[in-house]
């Protein structure tokens, strides 16, 4: 079905009702508020967008955000909306976020009558559900305070003064701070503030929590090279929980597409955990011929052509690989 500036389609193998396929353009804004228009007149009740432009069009993210906020907020505005009640961004690279964020800020002091409608909606974009009402533990790193004391003896209050000031330039001197923002920090658990206060203890630096801000942020502060050591720790541990972060949003993905499955009791089958589910399916992608995974704590080598597998004893077991091409959402 053709329309001004684009064209929409069935879903096909998708798991959605329609795909709105948008002609090339430079104007986003424009884009956006077409197919929230079209939602609205077709009586859908949700619509996904991806940030428009920022692929091969190679446009700005922060404009992009920009445009397409701007057309969000204009038709959340309007008083006719009645039948189109879910907006979303999908974002999957994630410095983008941080564009996106930081438009959605200007607009916070909007003076639209609907602001808090739409600005809880946005947040919820980003973080896909509302805050939860439980109150989370909060996770205290103990503050290191390590005291020094010069007794300085001369012949003069000058020469006294004067030494005085050789120590603490020469403190300061050898004296960095460095900040380190990012999202997940609001996330660390017991296990992270563990090992930021081994490193306290292990090295001459003080570290600061200020996870109240946006995006939250850790403090380093301290004697130079082991502020670089630390940082350089921190970042990993941050970059490590990215990595399973996005690895099991990729899971989720795959599984909501297919499903793997191993014998079960009863003659039944049972699912494979969801990162099993995604390991079997990308190395069938990549047309690798074996993969050993784990069932019942015991390793299966699977054939991915026969779908057979076989255990260290030789037992064989065939497992079950069921697409998900029939739902809609």
């Amino acid at each position: 079905q053709s329309q001004s500036g684009f064209i929409t389609t069935q879903a096909g193998k998708l798991l959605c009702s329609k795909i709105i396929h948008l002609f090339p353009s430079d104007n986003v804004k424009s884009q956006v508020s077409k197919v929230l228009n079209e939602c609205e007149l077709r009586m859908y009740k949700s619509v996904a967008f991806p940030a428009i432009g920022t692929g091969q069009a190679g446009q700005s993210p922060a404009k992009v955000a920009d445009d397409m906020l701007d057309a969000i907020v204009e038709f959340v505005s309007k008083r006719s909306v009645q039948y189109l009640k879910k907006i979303k961004i999908v974002i999957f690279q994630t410095h983008m976020l941080r564009d996106f964020y930081e438009s959605m800020k200007k607009r916070e002091d909007s003076d639209l009558p609907t602001r808090d409608s739409w600005m809880s909606m946005f947040k919820s974009f980003f973080w896909g559900k509302k805050p939860s009402t439980e109150k989370k533990k909060p996770v205290v790193l103990e503050k290191k305070v390590d005291v020094a004391t010069f007794q300085i003896c001369g012949e003069s209050q000058k020469n006294v003064d004067a030494t005085e000031s050789w120590i603490k330039n020469l403190i300061l001197k050898e004296q960095l701070e460095n900040s380190i923002s990012d999202e997940l920090i609001v996330n660390f658990g017991e296990s992270q503030i563990d090992t930021l206060a081994d490193l306290q203890r292990r090295t001459h630096v003080t570290i600061q929590l200020e996870s109240n801000l946006f995006p939250p942020c850790i403090k380093i502060s301290g004697i130079s090279r082991d502020v670089f050591y630390v940082s350089v720790k921190i970042q990993k541990m941050i970059q490590k929980m990215k990595d399973a972060q996005e690895e099991q949003s990729k899971a989720e993905l795959v599984y909501n597409l297919v499903e793997w499955r191993y014998p079960g009791s009863n003659e039944s089958f049972v699912a494979f955990d969801k990162l099993t589910n995604m390991q079997l399916e990308d190395a069938k992608i990549a047309k690798k011929s074996h993969l050993t995974v784990k069932i019942n704590k015991k390793n299966y080598k699977v054939d991915l052509n026969t779908l057979q597998a076989n255990d260290d004893q030789g037992e064989t077991i065939i497992i079950q690989r069921v697409p998900k091409n029939e739902g809609k959402l």
